[in-house]
């Protein structure tokens, strides 16, 4: 059995090496999505069943595509309420501020910022994906396709894949009070995105690269138009609706964008109270990646004239596939030998996250907002630690 499988490996080994040659040159000018293609369905392990290798492939290089717009191209922008929203006193028919809290960071206050207020403002998110489904991407651990033999645990020839995915996602926003109940805004986000990997044939302890490739994209990702609408309104206690239209305008074979418009509706509900405010919205999405069922939670605490601390929770389900599993399958020509493969698993993908962070204003209307959003789960393609930070400025009262 063990000379049977021998006797394969050089020619395996001269087709891996001859792909290797041949498609780093031919990779090199190429988009992020055929890079990432070419890295996951290269391989040397002779399963003796190219269309399931090719299926799952596919697969694997789908699912992890979408799991990185779902990441990048789709995820939550900052909340268009301004840190400084103002309200008519009847009494005194003067202009004040309706709240000492510069409001959450991502989650949506109900409270909108009243007639001629405008904000601008930019911030930057940075992204290192180190897992997918809690497997190890970036060490060249994660196993794509193996044959073992039945009576061993360990396999005589496998491949190995390193995946190194890094982003920036930095965003321009305005938002403008056209009444003291609408406001409207729009969020123009830009990525800049790096892939670089490798894929490296294991036989009997003796390794060889198969192939290496990078890919780089930089460019406009899917803008965002807003609008919100105040419904109640009363004694600290506000009620509201939002919508959100994504526009296609992000390149979907850069991954930079979904590649179809979506609609987002929420419902917001506020409570606050002096120091301390309490934020909650729910809603969906259809349309772009797939259809989307959001949740987020927030608690702004006034800890100074000048600073807000905020902690928030997201949650967001999509309808598409989001996970890798291993599958098993008897090899179909080598007796006792069994293949394993990463393909795809057809669940939702779930994504929880917390949020804390601050709003500082540094002086005058300029607020700096700064926070760190953590996963609490390892589903999909996943960032340990994503840093946020962000400059608004409000005027027009």
């Amino acid at each position: 059995m063990t000379g049977l499988a021998g006797r394969t490996h050089a020619g395996r080994a001269a087709c891996a090496v001859a792909m290797l040659l041949s498609g780093v040159d031919s990779f090199a000018q190429t988009t992020v999505s055929d890079v990432l293609q070419f890295l996951v369905t290269n391989q040397a392990v002779g399963t003796g069943s190219f269309e399931r290798d090719r299926a799952a492939a596919q697969g694997t290089s789908d699912t992890i595509s979408r799991a990185l717009l779902a990441s990048l191209a789709t995820l939550p922008i900052s909340s268009s309420s301004s840190a400084f929203v103002y309200r008519l006193n009847p009494e005194l028919g003067t202009i004040e501020r309706a709240t000492t809290s510069f409001g959450p960071l991502f989650t949506e206050r109900a409270l909108t910022a009243g007639r001629g207020v405008a904000t601008i403002g930019a911030t930057i998110q940075r992204f290192r994906f180190t897992s997918l489904d809690n497997r190890p991407l970036r060490n060249g651990t994660l196993v794509t396709t193996a044959n073992v033999f039945t009576d061993e645990t360990v396999p005589f020839d496998e491949d190995r894949l390193a995946l190194v995915i890094d982003a920036e996602v930095a965003t321009v926003h305005g938002n403008v009070g056209v009444s003291d109940r609408i406001e409207l805004g729009i969020a123009v986000p830009v990525i800049a995105l790096r892939m670089d990997g490798s894929r490296v044939n294991t036989y009997r302890n003796r390794a060889f690269t198969e192939a290496t490739a990078s890919a780089s994209a930089v460019g406009l990702a899917d803008v965002v138009t807003r609008a919100k609408v105040g419904i109640v309104s009363h004694d600290g206690i506000g009620l509201a609706a939002a919508a959100d239209l994504r526009l296609p305008t992000g390149r979907r074979d850069d991954l930079l964008g979904a590649g179809a418009a979506s609609v987002r509706v929420l419902a917001i509900g506020s409570i606050e109270r002096g120091r301390l405010s309490v934020h909650a919205n729910a809603g969906g999405s259809v349309g772009g990646l797939a259809r989307e069922v959001a949740a987020s939670a927030a608690t702004a605490v006034v800890a100074g004239s000048r600073l807000t601390v905020v902690g928030e929770m997201q949650l967001r389900r999509l309808q598409q596939p989001g996970h890798i599993v291993t599958v098993t399958t008897p090899h179909p020509t080598l007796v006792g030998v069994e293949t394993r493969r990463l393909a795809p698993e057809g669940t939702a993908l779930t994504v929880l996250t917390v949020a804390p962070g601050m709003k500082w204003n540094v002086n005058g209307s300029w607020v700096i907002v700064g926070n760190l959003s953590i996963p609490l789960l390892r589903q999909g393609l996943t960032s340990p630690i994503t840093p946020f930070i962000g400059l608004d400025w409000s005027g027009g009262r």
